[in-house]
């Protein structure tokens, strides 16, 4: 007997987060990747399930078709794996209205946004997707994309570009306040967001700008978020799994592990669904939970990777299971990150720290090492630099977060064979890189190239006893391994 695709009359009931999805939109997202289906859906989903409102959201992919596709051939219903050693469930959160693909719809995507009932705009679009520049983090108004959007000649193809554009053509439809909530790990993600929107918008012509700026400042919103969920690549193995929890074929189910946290500010300009009934924790210091999400859990991921992936780990439960892995990622911790932090009164940091290595080793995400370590040169920049300056300023070299970049960089630009999960990982610099090592010819004149050329800001740079650290066990992965690396760091 041929399985059933998963639709809305094949859906088990004990499955559905709520009975039915919304029948209006009330939020936008732009980036309909898996994170997204499997943190502020699911939120959403719980929400609305104890509060209804109109609150559906229209979900905007970017370029790829799958998983807009795939969601209009199943009545808009996929499905999260909540995955760990201790077993698996699924459930189907059933609260989109629609799925768009704004390469190729683009003029309805910034209709949903000048829409009525649209209220809220969210964001999960990667580090990568603001169009900023690494070295200023100012939007990079020389690129050429951005450049496109400012003339208008063609629909915009950057999340900035489409945001702007959208608030504008809401201005001119007199649709009322809007909330633009950005998802993604970037620092200050909401002021953030609101400075590159407000520098596209005054690189517009004279009377474009005059006529935004105002209305952006008076009726738009961006409040800070802090998002955390682990949430791998979906694979043929979590297809199947969903088969069997479902007894239907979803196509794009979601894996994800049974933690979820979402904080964010209360500042709303026209309303928002009751997301405090879905375990979101509303504060007006939502930054300190950034931090020490962005340094404890992110930075710390990204070292776990890298020794990983050079270690020949494909996932991060094998990687942190290596015992000179756990052994720097505690270093990382309670060395060189948790010093930097002033930890938020609800959180205890030692209950915090022993939660990440039990997400860590959770078997059965199979969080691939490759996943964790791809676009590194954007990650890294918002992780390792505020840390790693503190320590420098007060006359102490951080070994660990000169371990995280020197992996980093045997990854990406190895001297010798770095392994085929280095080599999966993808990453803008990667050709900048390898460039770089090429012409230069010694591996502290690389470092000192790289670092110049603002992988991790421009201050970081003048600090030659960290590029000197750096230079030193990328020599010493190169020649001995990851271990060697991470000993001679415990010897400091």
């Amino acid at each position: 007997m041929t399985t059933p695709r998963l639709a809305a009359s094949t859906v088990p009931p004990a499955a559905l987060l709520r009975t039915a999805p919304p029948e209006r939109t009330g939020i936008v997202h732009l980036g309909l990747g898996n994170f997204h289906r499997a943190h502020q859906a699911v939120h959403t989903a719980q929400a609305l399930a104890h509060t209804d409102g109109p609150w559906g959201i229209l979900g905007v992919a970017g370029r790829s078709t799958e998983v807009a596709d795939a969601m209009r051939e199943q009545d808009l219903r996929y499905s999260v794996l909540e995955l760990s050693p201790h077993g698996s469930a699924a459930t189907v959160p059933a609260v989109h209205t629609g799925v768009l693909v704004a390469a190729r719809q683009t003029d309805a995507v910034l209709d949903a946004i000048a829409a009525p009932d649209t209220r809220i705009v969210t964001i999960t679009v990667t580090e990568r997707g603001y169009t900023y520049s690494p070295r200023t983090h100012a939007l990079d108004v020389d690129s050429e994309p951005v450049r496109a959007d400012l003339r208008g000649d063609a629909p915009p193809r950057t999340t900035i570009g489409q945001i702007a554009r959208g608030l504008q053509r809401r201005s001119r439809a007199g649709s009322g306040p809007i909330t633009v909530l950005s998802c993604d790990n970037l620092g200050a993600n909401g002021r953030r967001t609101r400075r590159l929107v407000r520098e596209f918008i005054a690189e517009l012509p004279a009377a474009e700008r005059d006529e935004l700026e105002p209305w952006v400042a008076e009726s738009v919103t961006f409040p800070n978020s802090m998002v955390d969920r682990i949430v791998p690549a979906t694979t043929d193995e979590h297809r199947d799994a969903a088969r069997t929890l479902l007894g239907a074929r979803d196509a794009v189910p979601v894996p994800a592990e049974p933690f979820s946290m979402w904080v964010l500010e209360d500042e709303f300009a026209a309303g928002r669904p009751a997301w405090e009934h879905a375990g979101a924790l509303f504060t007006d210091d939502v930054e300190a939970y950034e931090l020490l999400k962005l340094r404890l859990l992110n930075g710390t991921h990204s070292l776990i990777a890298y020794l990983g992936a050079l270690d020949g780990c494909d996932t991060i439960p094998e990687a942190v299971g290596r015992p000179f892995i756990a052994d720097a990622a505690r270093r990382a911790l309670r060395d060189d990150y948790l010093p930097t932090l002033e930890v938020p009164d609800a959180i205890d940091a030692d209950d915090y720290v022993e939660r990440l290595f039990e997400r860590w080793a959770n078997s059965a995400l199979r969080h691939r090492t490759r996943q964790v370590g791809s676009d590194g040169s954007v990650k890294l920049a918002q992780r390792v630099p505020d840390p790693a300056l503190a320590h420098l300023r007060s006359g102490r070299v951080p070994q660990q977060l000169a371990l995280t970049v020197a992996a980093y960089l045997c990854c990406l630009a190895p001297a010798a064979d770095a392994g085929p999960h280095a080599a999966a990982m993808s990453d803008p610099a990667r050709d900048a890189l390898v460039e770089s090592a090429r012409r230069n010819g010694s591996t502290r004149s690389f470092v000192d190239d790289v670092l110049g050329g603002g992988l991790l800001g421009a201050e970081l740079a003048g600090h030659g006893e960290f590029a000197a650290r750096v230079a030193e066990l990328v020599d010493l992965i190169t020649r001995h391994g990851p271990a060697a690396a991470v000993l001679e760091t415990t010897a400091t």
